[in-house]
């Protein structure tokens, strides 16, 4: 099947493309047009992706490790073939700017490459070889996977479902959110040219695909990006057939600053932090404790670098921050701006402003100087441009202050002393911690989150054994 041109979006059942009578279409964030129309695929639909799946598997499971892997090579090459494509169509349909776009749709074939090269590692295990017995650990494919994507990162969070799952020998149905359905369908269907009908497949739907999805007993792995209280409901919904399950959720992630940094370096970059696709990352930089010692000068440096952020369309030159993805989240985060007082929004904004109305879900990048400990902006996931900046001045008090939340997905020190960086690094509570850094990932490091952050892993060896069933046998000699 010939891949079609950027812009004809349709599901992928089976390797053909399929439309429904029912259409429905994202919004394109930064001008409040209509994107094109895409299916909402019905329970029939499922139906016959699993059908179709459950068929595939038999064949795409027992092909050789070498080819598959071979298989993933040639799909992330046509990837990167069609990456400025990707891209545009990333800020068409998310909002985030060029420069970033084109980033994820780079980032979108290393991590393939890399996934690819790391499941070598994936070996069966011989526990024991003896003149009596001979002890198989192996790793099985699991079956039919349901990958669902948000809407923050439509192409690359696809990918990091995809290429484990196929590497492993299971196949995957790709729903992507309602809100960016397109580069998830096109990724399918420029799949087709490298893998049997069925193994890859893509659904375009409303609120009601989700839970279809989570709860048809022919789907064996169910893996979510997504908010915790949207992954307590998919975890909910797979419990009924004991569906193995990843969660990926959300975070609060605190930047702890201590006193002997350079402030004048330091304070933009954790300020940058919070900043990237307009706050609208799991693990962006959500609070920040800054040591009292050097608070002010620090707060004054963050003001001055949030008022160079050029806030604008995706297009334009320069941008670093595009508008936020959806009506829903931008009046969410513009919830948030409600209970903060005129004096703390005029530190970034002289008119006590953040958005402006106009076309577009724009939000300006502001900070807040010294929210109250238990206010909203200091407790809960904004995933906007808001930073809350709080002080601290006892490393044991920072660290109860920074673990105290029901999430634990990342966090950051900052200092130049590595020892201290160090020790208050080890003794944080989230599934990634960086020092003098945040938010570096490595396909190679599993990536996952403590408490409400999630369950299980993504990447590296760890995140290829979600993708198995664990097989023990033992063979009598």
């Amino acid at each position: 099947m010939a891949f079609s041109v950027f812009d004809n979006y349709q599901n992928t059942i089976n390797g053909v493309q399929t439309s429904t009578a029912e259409k429905r279409h994202g919004i394109n964030p930064a001008t409040g047009e209509p994107n094109p129309d895409v299916p909402v695929a019905t329970a029939e639909d499922v139906d016959k992706a699993v059908a179709a799946a459950e068929e595939a598997f038999k064949t795409w499971s027992e092909v050789p490790f070498v080819e598959r892997q071979k298989a993933l090579l040639a799909f992330a090459d046509a990837i990167e073939k069609h990456a400025e494509d990707f891209a545009k169509l990333l800020v068409q349909e998310q909002g985030k700017p060029l420069q970033f776009a084109a980033y994820e749709a780079v980032a979108s074939v290393q991590t393939i490459r890399a996934q690819a090269e790391i499941a070598e590692g994936l070996k069966d295990e011989i526990v024991e070889d003896s003149a009596e017995k001979k002890i198989v650990v192996r790793h099985t494919p699991i079956g039919v996977a349901a990958g669902i994507i948000p809407w923050n990162f439509p192409l690359a969070l696809a990918v990091i479902k995809l290429a484990p799952a196929l590497l492993t020998g299971n196949v995957i149905i790709i729903k992507p959110s309602p809100f960016t359905p397109y580069c998830g369908l096109k990724l399918a269907e420029l799949a087709q040219q490298f893998f049997p009908p069925g193994v890859v497949q893509a659904l375009s739907g409303d609120d009601r695909l989700g839970p279809w999805l989570t709860a048809h007993p022919g789907i064996g792995k169910i893996s979510f990006t997504g908010s915790s209280a949207t992954g307590k409901k998919v975890m909910e919904s797979a419990s009924k057939t004991l569906k193995r399950v990843t969660l990926e959720l959300g975070g609060k992630d605190a930047a702890i600053v201590c006193k002997n940094v350079d402030v004048q370096s330091v304070a933009p970059q954790v300020v940058s932090k919070g900043f990237l696709n307009s706050g609208q990352i799991c693990l962006a930089v959500k609070r920040i404790y800054v040591h009292e010692s050097i608070y002010e000068e620090f707060r004054d440096a963050a003001v001055a670098y949030a008022k160079t952020v050029q806030v604008g369309p995706g297009t334009q030159e320069g941008v670093f921050m595009g508008p936020l993805q959806n009506s829903m989240q931008y009046e969410k985060v513009k919830g948030f701006f409600a209970d903060l007082t005129k004096e703390q929004l005029s530190l970034t904004h002289a008119d006590g402003k953040a958005f402006d109305d106009k076309p577009g879900y724009f939000i300006k990048p502001t900070i807040i100087d010294r929210p109250a400990e238990d206010s909203r902006i200091a407790t809960e996931e904004q995933f906007g441009p808001i930073v809350p900046l709080l002080t601290w001045n006892d490393e044991s008090e920072v660290i109860s202050r920074a673990n105290n939340t029901r999430m634990g997905l990342g966090a950051s020190v900052w200092s130049s002393d590595l020892d201290e960086a160090a020790r208050i690094a080890s003794k944080l509570q989230a599934g990634s911690v960086w020092v003098n850094t945040h938010f570096e990932s490595d396909p190679r490091a599993p990536f996952g989150g403590h408490k409400e952050s999630g369950i299980g892993t993504e990447n590296g060896l760890h995140g290829l054994r979600q993708w198995c069933n664990l097989q023990t046998l033992y063979l009598k000699k």
